[in-house]
């Protein structure tokens, strides 16, 4: 209820002021489990990546999302109960399995289930390696897999940013189903799961426009910080040297003078 309530409300506010758009809409079947499997452009996804479906999107997203203390806690398990955010523990092992159950149940009670194959946002607006979580979902619920691209989020409201850019019009593109059957019964191989999300992601590759770059978005995201901090701390390093050399040369210009 508190989904719809939110889509009533915040709707027609985004419509107003960012005039976003849609294509491909009726590519999502009007009932019946399906995945959209998204890319992670921008915090802003939330808001737009569903604003044109008749149906409720029901994504997983972290559980540190719900479990925040005080007003921003209260606020936190609010906004993301009220975009269809199921909590989920993203750890690994145990963790993963636990996801990809509540995954399953959520297409077994014949709803659509919003994935992002990347895990994370991307830092750079490029497209990331997706992981085979997808894959499986697809292959053991034996449902089609929908491409859902966010265009111009990224641009809308950029990593760290805490407000939204005007001017752009964001929009999604949802591409052709995707059928997997070819490879029911074999969600237990590994090179059948990596071929499936690859596949996936090349779909939105074309149809988002975005460079595609084979590495995990974690982990471009971690050497990508770590490249800043030591160029930070070179930066801070000449700087002191520079400060040095200018004092050095002024106290020699004092005993010249």
């Amino acid at each position: 209820m508190l989904y719809w309530v939110v889509k009533a409300i915040v709707g027609p506010l985004l419509h107003l002021i960012f005039r976003p758009w849609a294509e491909g809409v009726d590519n999502v079947p009007r009932e019946g489990p399906v995945i959209l499997a998204g890319n992670h452009l921008s915090f802003a996804d939330h808001f737009f990546g569903a604003l044109f479906l008749r149906r409720k999107v029901i994504s997983l997203g972290k559980s540190d999302y719900f479990t925040g203390s005080g007003f921003k806690g209260l606020m936190s398990r609010a906004f993301f109960s009220g975009v269809g955010t199921v909590p989920i523990d993203r750890s690994g092992g145990k963790a993963s399995e636990a996801a990809l159950r509540t995954g399953k149940r959520i297409l077994a009670e014949g709803q659509v289930l919003g994935i992002y194959p990347e895990g994370t946002r991307s830092h750079d607006g490029r497209l990331y390696k997706g992981k085979t979580g997808v894959a499986r979902l697809a292959l053991e619920s034996r449902v089609p897999v929908i491409p859902w691209a966010m265009v111009n989020t990224f641009e809308t409201m950029p990593p760290g940013s805490v407000l939204p850019k005007l001017g752009l019009r964001p929009g999604v593109k949802f591409g052709r189903p995707l059928d997997f059957s070819r490879y029911h019964g074999m969600e237990e191989d590994r090179l059948v799961l990596r071929a499936v999300t690859d596949e996936i992601m090349y779909a939105l590759m074309e149809l988002s426009g975005q460079e595609y770059v084979d590495q995990y978005a974690a982990s471009a995201k971690a050497e990508a910080a770590r490249a800043a901090k030591e160029a930070r701390e070179i930066a801070k390093k000449e700087a002191r040297e520079a400060a040095k050399k200018e004092a050095k040369e002024a106290r020699e210009a004092r005993r010249r003078g």
